[in-house]
Formats: C-alpha cells, sequence, structure tokens
C-alpha cells in the first residue's frame, strides 16, 4: 500500500511520524511524507537514512494554528493537491485539519493530535474570543474533520474534544500514540526527578516544580523562554536543587530517563504525552497531574497529584521516594502498561488496520 502522510516537525508530532513511517516501511508500505513548519535538522531526519521505502518531502509552509498562516495553507493545499496527482497514493494519513477537505479522490484520514480551542480551555478555562483568525480555524478544523473517512486521535478524551468543539466526524477511532520499547533502557536509579517541557508552556505547566518543596533533585528539559523573547525575560531560579537542562538531544535525554527515579508529568493539557510514556519504558514511576488523559491511558499504573498544585505534588514525590518498594511498584505496573498498551508495533498494525479498512469501502463505491 502507498500511504502519503503530512507531518510537522515540532515536539511529539514528528517523533510519531518516526516511529509510524518506520514501522510501516518495514511491514512492506511505500510512504510519501510531507512535513510543514521548519525544515529539519539533520538529527530529526538521520532516522530515514535505511528506509529504502520513503520519498520525503520537505516544505517550510506554516502550521496552521499560526495566527498569520492563511495565504500558507491556500498554497500547501495545492502543493498536496499537486503531489497527490504526482505521486498517486491508495491513502492519505494527514496530521493537520485544514488538508482533510483537499480536492483529490482519494481516501482519507485525519489525525486529531491536538487542536487550539481544547488547549485553550484547558490553560485559560475558557473558549478563545471569537477573533478573525480563531473563526478562520475553526472553519478549517470543522471543514477537513467533516471530509475525513476516519478521524483518528490518541485518546477518547481528544477525540471527545474535537465532537464537542467543532463537529462530530462520520468516524472516530481511538489509536494510542506508540514508541519503541527496545529504545530505552531499564537500569539503576538516581534519586532524580526528571521533567520534560517548555518552561513557558502553561499547557505542560513543568514551571509547577519550580515550586514544590521537594529535597529531590530535579531536572527539567526543555526551552526555557519563549522563542521571540529571549533578550527581554531572564528566568531566575531560587531552588538549588532544581536544574534547567535546556534542549537535549534523543540520545541524552533517553540516558536521563534511565537514570531517573520518578518522572513528573505536570501538564494541564495533554492529548497523549509522549515523554510519560517514554518514561515508563524506562523504568520510571510517573506522577501525574490529575487530569483525565492521564488516567484514561494509566489508570492506577500512575500517581496522581492535583492539578496545579504545587504542594500536593511534592507530597506525591515525598511518598516515592520514602518507600522505595512503593515506588518500585508502580514504575514496574507503569512499564507493563506501556508495553501492553503503547508499542510502536501496536499502533502501526491498528492504523495499518485503518487504511485498509477505508481503501475498500472507496472500491466498493
Amino acid at each position: 500500500m502507498h500511504v502519503l502522510i503530512t507531518s510537522d516537525t515540532v515536539g511529539g508530532v514528528w517523533t510519531y511520524t518516526q516511529e509510524l513511517v518506520t514501522g510501516l516501511v518495514q511491514a512492506g508500505h511505500r510512504v510519501t511524507l510531507v512535513s510543514f513548519g521548519k525544515i529539519p535538522q539533520p538529527h530529526q531526519t538521520a532516522w530515514m537514512q535505511t528506509l529504502d521505502g520513503l520519498d520525503y518531502r520537505p516544505t517550510e509552509y506554516r502550521l496552521e494554528w499560526m495566527e498569520v498562516a492563511e495565504r500558507d495553507i491556500e498554497e500547501s493545499r495545492r502543493y498536496l493537491e499537486l503531489l497527490v496527482e504526482e505521486v498517486r497514493p491508495d491513502v492519505l494519513h494527514l496530521s493537520q485539519y485544514c488538508y482533510g477537505d483537499i480536492a483529490a479522490d482519494v481516501p482519507r484520514i485525519v489525525v486529531a493530535h491536538s487542536d487550539v480551542v481544547s488547549w485553550w480551555v484547558a490553560v485559560h478555562g475558557k473558549e478563545p474570543d471569537d477573533t478573525p483568525w480563531i473563526r478562520r480555524y475553526r472553519n478549517h478544523v470543522t471543514r477537513g474533520l467533516r471530509a475525513a473517512d476516519v478521524v483518528v486521535a490518541p485518546s477518547q478524551w481528544m477525540l471527545e474534544a474535537v465532537r464537542r468543539h467543532y463537529v462530530g466526524p462520520a468516524r472516530g477511532k481511538v489509536i494510542h500514540n506508540g514508541r519503541t520499547p527496545e529504545l530505552f533502557e531499564r537500569r539503576k536509579k538516581d534519586d532524580l526527578v526528571l521533567s520534560v517541557g517548555r518552561i513557558w508552556d502553561q499547557a505542560k505547566h513543568v514551571s509547577l516544580l519550580l515550586s514544590a518543596e521537594t529535597s529531590a533533585r530535579v531536572c527539567i528539559v526543555g526551552w526555557e523562554q519563549e522563542p521571540g523573547r529571549e533578550s527581554k525575560e531572564t528566568l531566575s531560579i531560587a531552588r538549588p536543587n532544581v536544574e534547567l537542562l535546556g534542549q537535549k538531544s534523543q540520545d541524552e535525554l533517553q540516558a536521563l530517563f534511565a537514570d531517573a527515579a520518578i518522572y513528573a508529568a505536570t501538564s494541564r493539557y495533554e492529548p497523549f504525552g509522549l515523554a510519560p510514556l517514554e518514561a515508563a519504558l524506562s523504568g520510571c514511576a510517573l506522577v501525574m497531574s490529575d487530569n483525565p488523559v492521564f488516567h484514561e491511558l494509566w489508570g492506577d499504573a500512575a500517581v496522581y497529584f492535583r492539578k496545579d498544585d504545587a504542594s500536593d505534588l511534592a507530597r506525591a514525590i515525598a511518598d516515592l521516594r520514602s518507600k522505595p518498594h512503593m515506588r518500585d511498584d508502580h514504575a514496574e505496573r507503569c512499564y507493563k502498561r506501556a508495553c501492553e498498551q503503547f508499542t510502536a508495533s501496536r499502533m502501526v498494525e491498528q492504523y495499518e488496520a485503518v487504511y485498509e479498512e477505508v481503501c475498500s469501502r472507496a472500491r466498493v463505491a
């Protein structure tokens, strides 16, 4: 089967794409991959070198959620339509809503990785104001969802979010994101609490660790300041036990996961969460914000703290540090759940089934 996949090079969607494309090509499928946003760095595309069935087309078109993106959206839609005519894929796998209704006689799935409105509600407690940008964005999302043969989301919560804020898709399906367990190492742990996320991002809310009164060594991986504001703000850290490590490569991050005994997932908004999954596959106990997605995915394997409550976060960390047997038990349960529910191979198999379904329905029609 020949699948045309769209992606972007920012954050977890690119990691998801790497796992999916690698699995599909290794299973014998042809893949045409189109990326939007920034052209990736060489280290971001090193995984492609051994994939003979991959045709990669990087672009710099702006992403659909950006406020000044309308011209880029129109141009990139036309680019995709011409590309479909050129390569003639069997199915479209679209990681952006705005391409769901492009003019192409090809079955399509749209993946709801996240969206602006549900993000806004989680962070601000209300829907965004009805600005021209938001109206345009809602229109793109709604049209893309309506045109999709199947809408896939990484959690039931995310699938319900697009139904609630936009429109109910004709057919929706949950396919969990997945990672390859063999990429991660479980070994003897240090007394270390790790978290991954942009310090300035209110959704990730890793800044909560700066307020949590814990004596544990805490490491935070991710950008400290919002792009474009680096020269305007200086972040001061009052706690000597907290280290801001900035950006790390995949190898460096995997080593940190292997060292850390506890992973703190502080997000207010997280449609899935790849970093907690990577931590679980590395043998970390998960301390998680009390949000519905984390409960849906991790159940009683994780330890939860009250959302936005630094004191309760500190309490949860202290409990696990003072009770090593409980910490090890939670770490083992998280690892088993990750291996049973959230592997890349399982994700690829479920996408293959969806591709076959929409192509079969198209042939019958």
